[in-house]
């Protein structure tokens, strides 16, 4: 498969996005170039994406609770609860920068998916959501890059 391609689809991938996209690609010897542009296109479509998306992926999980994936859909309430408990005090005080800073933290569980969702759960407005879930996700790009190319030992 084409390392851009690789590193594109791994940067969709939720908890994994962008910045371990990055050192996937450095680590698999792919062009910096290549691998900045593929992550930071995994992170601009996802930031596009999920604000939109996440009220029908609302209303597919209550009809799955109805029917034999219904632990689909009570796995998806639990982590919509990790993610709202988790998220919350960071949007509750400090609003777009806060959600900004939620998801440039490089740790699982935070990051673009679950930034998208915590934004979903708290009502942010999209207009603020998009702009800071992409510059959550590129700052959490940059943060997992430097030590990826060895700048910090």
């Amino acid at each position: 498969m084409n390392g851009f391609l690789e590193v594109f689809l791994l940067s969709l991938v939720p908890t994994f996005e962008g910045r371990y996209a990055i050192v996937y690609g450095i680590g698999m010897g792919y062009p910096l170039w290549e691998t900045l542009l593929a992550a930071s296109l995994g992170v601009l479509l996802l930031s596009l994406v999920l604000p939109a998306a996440l009220p029908y992926i609302d209303r597919l999980m209550l009809w799955l609770e109805k029917t034999a994936l219904r632990k689909v859909a009570h796995l998806y309430l639990y982590y919509v609860e990790r993610v709202r408990r988790k998220a919350h005090p960071y949007v509750e005080k400090w609003g777009f920068i806060g959600l900004t800073i939620f998801v440039a933290i490089p740790l699982p569980g935070t990051g673009v998916w679950t930034g998208a969702l915590a934004a979903y759960l708290l009502a942010i407005e999209k207009r603020q959501t998009v702009p800071a879930l992409i510059l959550g996700g590129l700052l959490s790009m940059a943060i997992t890059l430097l030590p990826a190319l060895g700048i910090f030992g």
